[in-house]
């Protein structure tokens, strides 16, 4: 069944399709007889007006902000979306989401269709390879546009990142004064991704802050939760193999919690970067290095909302601070 058109209600009201628009865009005299029977055959046929072809018609803003994620299927991307929406909807905007798959081409297509369906603002968490250099005529022209989790590359703009440095210092310093000195790396790919650069410097400082020699036999990498499990199952094979690990990010604590649970080994020490859904469950609960996803959405969105009000200041960088949550995992001391 075909969806009624503007026609549809004229013919309906016995007036031209020129009146049905002046009366739903407000925009010209018309009768208030006329108008409320306009109103009536709108409702009574089920008419949705296309607000982005009128949009796009008149020169006007979507009442939309178009926010790229990397993957669906992450839970913390998920959460980042959750804190974007729950703002930006008190202010009747709509979120429309889509997925680059960590694909550069994929992610400057979907800006693309989000621009040419003029979205009043722009949210982007940047693909491993990208370049925003296409984005500046956007910015020059005002547009609100905000880099999320990592900033963009090639264009100054507004972008919220996690303190991911100073979060992996942390955990890394805390399986250090546990005893440990051989602390595994399993880190996302590739290396020369923002979040996975500076959680490995924030490795290292905490090794250098503690006099522990760096052994890059202990690095290893993987994408996502089997790679990151056949890469904890290499550190453990090592002749000296590590006695805790540190893994980088979510989807490596999954494989590396997989690969410790099915050697039977519960002698090996390990901290993650970001929580995962029933961490407290496992056995022992995952130590964590927390990051605030849903906090990072919400401080992306506040940044929008004030550029959309007329906020003209300099680009801005959002540092959102994590938290290491201690639960059981990395306070196993060090067995030799």
């Amino acid at each position: 069944m075909r969806r009624p058109t503007m026609t549809d209600v004229a013919r309906e009201v016995g007036v031209t399709a020129k009146t049905v628009s002046r009366v739903l865009n407000d925009d010209g005299p018309v009768a208030v007889e006329t108008r409320e029977r306009v109103m009536e055959a709108v409702r009574k046929l089920g008419y949705q007006p296309n607000l982005m072809a009128r949009n796009m018609r008149v020169g006007a803003r979507d009442a939309a902000i178009g926010l790229v994620i990397p993957e669906m299927g992450n839970p913390f991307f998920g959460m980042v979306a959750g804190g974007v929406e729950s703002v930006v909807r008190a202010r009747g905007l709509t979120l429309i989401v889509g997925s680059s798959s960590e694909s550069a081409d994929l992610e400057q297509s979907l800006i693309a269709t989000f621009l040419a369906r003029r979205v009043s603002a722009l949210m982007v968490v940047p693909s491993a390879t990208s370049d925003h250099r296409h984005l500046r005529t956007e910015r020059v022209a005002g547009l609100p546009i905000v880099f999320l989790d990592r900033p963009a590359v090639g264009l100054t703009a507004d972008c919220v990142v996690s303190a991911n440095r100073e979060g992996a210092r942390a955990g890394v310093a805390h399986l250090i004064a546990h005893g440990h000195r051989r602390i595994g790396f399993i880190g996302d790919l590739p290396a020369t991704l923002y979040t996975r650069r500076e959680r490995f410097q924030g490795y290292r400082d905490a090794l250098d802050d503690a006099g522990v020699p760096f052994d890059r036999s202990l690095v290893e990498t993987g994408h996502d939760q089997e790679a990151a499990q056949a890469a904890a199952v290499r550190l453990l094979a090592l002749p000296v193999p590590p006695t805790a690990l540190f893994a980088a990010n979510n989807l490596a604590s999954m494989g590396a919690v997989l690969a410790l649970s099915r050697a039977g080994r519960r002698d090996v020490a390990l901290v993650g970067f970001d929580d995962l859904p029933l961490a407290e469950c496992l056995d022992p609960p995952l130590t964590v290095v927390a990051q605030d996803p849903e906090g990072m959405g919400v401080a992306a969105a506040e940044l929008v909302l004030a550029r959309l009000d007329g906020d003209k200041s300099k680009a801005q960088r959002a540092l959102v601070s994590t938290r290491l949550l201690i639960r059981g995992s990395g306070e196993v001391p060090a067995s030799r």
